[in-house]
């Protein structure tokens, strides 16, 4: 079966590092779903504002000649146990699929770039191709209470969030509500906790700089990013 591409997102988040791990995790983190040319058409949309939330069905980003493996370590888990890698959400599989629950804010048409979908809460980095585009249905697809193997309360569980003055003036409202949600969610891997290390992610126009002490995490700085220089700190 051959798939292409419907749309593609885009967000504050060029690179995978500071992205939420699961979606629905960050309901201030806007993102636009643009439709390529070929399927705006707005009879494709007729009643989707009808629904809350909608599924994206999209592609981890190329794994280049990296075969999948049938065990893998997922990072939050510590970096040490192995899962089989139908039972994680890791990209590296034998066919590269996302599947995401997003909230739809809005649906627009411009004459610039067509059909575009607002939505909140996804995990994806900006530029993701998007594949398919489904109702939630939430007699049907939603399940509390199901178990969730070693991924239980303790990895939703937030830091305290510091952010200096001078950086919160960079942001927008929204944008500095998803970073705060964003970042009490730890974005380090599972089996990284040095206090003194300073890490780092691209957020919007921004080099986000943070520290981790224990339950709190501090950003420490927020200097511009260009082009050349997310290549080249955070890599294509």
């Amino acid at each position: 079966m051959n798939i292409k591409p419907i749309a593609k997102i885009h967000n504050d988040f060029p690179t995978k590092f500071g992205l939420p791990r699961q979606s629905g995790m960050s309901e201030h983190l806007i993102s636009r779903v643009v439709m390529e040319k070929e399927f705006c058409n707005p009879d494709a949309f007729r009643g989707i504002e009808e629904f809350e939330y909608l599924w994206l069905i999209w592609g981890f980003e190329p794994m280049g000649t990296r075969e999948w493996s049938p065990t893998v370590r997922p990072p939050k888990l510590g970096g040490n146990t192995r899962k089989g890698v139908f039972a994680t959400r890791s990209p590296n599989r034998p066919n590269p699929l996302g599947l995401t629950r997003v909230k739809l804010v809005s649906v627009e048409q411009n004459g610039r770039e067509g059909m575009v979908l607002a939505v909140s809460g996804a995990d994806l980095m900006d530029g993701t191709e998007i594949f398919d585009i489904k109702p939630y249905l939430p007699f049907a697809d939603s399940a509390p209470g199901a178990r969730s193997g070693e991924y239980g309360t303790q990895y939703t569980e937030q830091l305290e969030v510091i952010i200096p003055a001078a950086v919160q003036k960079l942001f927008g409202e929204e944008q500095l509500e998803a970073l705060k949600e964003v970042l009490a969610l730890d974005p380090r891997p599972g089996y990284q906790n040095d206090p003194e290390r300073v890490y780092g992610f691209a957020y919007g126009k921004y080099d986000v700089r943070f520290k981790v002490d224990g339950k709190t995490l501090t950003v420490v700085q927020a200097e511009e990013l260009n082009n050349i220089s997310i290549q080249k700190r955070f890599g294509d």
